[in-house]
């Protein structure tokens, strides 16, 4: 089967745009993505749409009228014969009849198959994070709350809440669900299927093939394993685990769990590397010690939704330490 050489190369605003050139709503004034778009298109979809359009305009083509013109004068000259010119007429007329329909279809077709892949067609609704952002608020229409952590994409379907609560999961989020006995609220997290009723808990998934985790806050959850049997009912402050077949869970015992989402840190004399692996989560800072000596200082200092460079001088000052930024990377070093 044909496929389209360089599909993602477009992005949405890009489909729109060629749509609306493709049926003339909109200037062809962006020639290098038209022609781009035409260089790519193995399924010629610019001249069959512009078929399409011709066909439905008011000068439309009248096949039969003009098949009858060419057969008069075809008679006239004594060029065929009367019965078998009947009968050609009339397989012709179908013929094109058909001829024009399979353009139509073939058309329509293709569109339907970019519009589709790309996403316009599709009948979910994607919010998505990147590397930047966090704690980014998902509001469901049956009034559940659902909080991106970054890096983390989620999609529910656009009717959501009439007949199915269900949401789809990849990468960490933390849920606040509205409580509804009569429709369950699931979330699809690739190996695994959380179910509840009304409850809050964190869901971490990095893909398909890889462990889910589950961390329940409030209420009671059941974590379920897609390709089996193992299933497992978490209260709250357990953490639940499916891998590979897997199925186990244990009391949390880390109060940084949902730090991400709080931005809270919480420290009782815990070593460095312990810290700066956490920062590295909950605020996107990556930072090297020179000097792997650095790693056993312990602290014991909250971290509450500080800067950056607040953060990165407070441990500076505590240990007597000296830093140096290299891009985004910091650089502690003695002094």
């Amino acid at each position: 089967m044909k496929e389209m050489k360089n599909i993602q190369e477009y992005n949405n605003d890009e489909w729109m745009k060629l749509s609306s050139m493709l049926s003339d709503e909109k200037d062809q004034n962006n020639n290098d993505l038209l022609s781009r778009f035409m260089a790519d298109d193995s399924y010629e979809t610019a001249k069959n749409w512009k078929e399409l359009k011709e066909m439905n305009n008011e000068n439309e083509i009248n096949v039969d009228k003009a098949w009858d013109k060419l057969f008069s004068r075809l008679d006239r000259n004594g060029l065929i014969n009367e019965k078998r010119s009947r009968e050609n007429r009339f397989t012709r007329s179908i013929f094109l009849r058909i001829a024009a329909t399979a353009v139509i279809i073939l058309g329509i077709g293709s569109v339907l198959f970019y519009l589709n892949d790309k996403g316009i067609l599709a009948k979910d609704i994607v919010v998505a994070t990147t590397d930047n952002q966090k704690n980014l608020q998902v509001s469901l229409p049956d009034g559940s709350v659902i909080f991106l952590n970054r890096n983390t994409r989620l999609s529910y379907p656009k009717n959501f809440g009439k007949n199915v609560r269900s949401v789809n999961l990849s990468g960490e989020a933390f849920f606040e669900i509205t409580p509804d006995v009569s429709m369950p609220f699931t979330v699809d997290a690739g190996r695994a299927t959380v179910k509840v009723v009304g409850t809050s808990f964190n869901v971490l998934t990095n893909d398909t093939g890889e462990a889910v985790e589950v961390f329940v806050k409030t209420g009671q959850v059941m974590l379920a394993d897609n390709s089996g049997p193992r299933n497992l009912v978490l209260d709250p402050g357990f953490i639940g685990t499916i891998d590979q077949g897997k199925a186990s869970k244990e009391l949390n015992n880390d109060p940084n769990y949902l730090s991400w989402n709080t931005g809270m840190l919480f420290y009782d004399g815990q070593k460095l590397d312990v810290v700066l692996r956490d920062l590295k989560k909950v605020y996107n800072m990556d930072i090297v010690a020179d000097d792997p000596g650095i790693l056993e200082n312990t602290w014991t200092s909250p971290i509450d939704n500080q800067p950056q460079e607040t953060i990165i001088r407070l441990i500076c000052i505590s240990f007597n330490l000296s830093y140096s930024k290299d891009g985004n990377v910091y650089h502690l070093s003695e002094k």
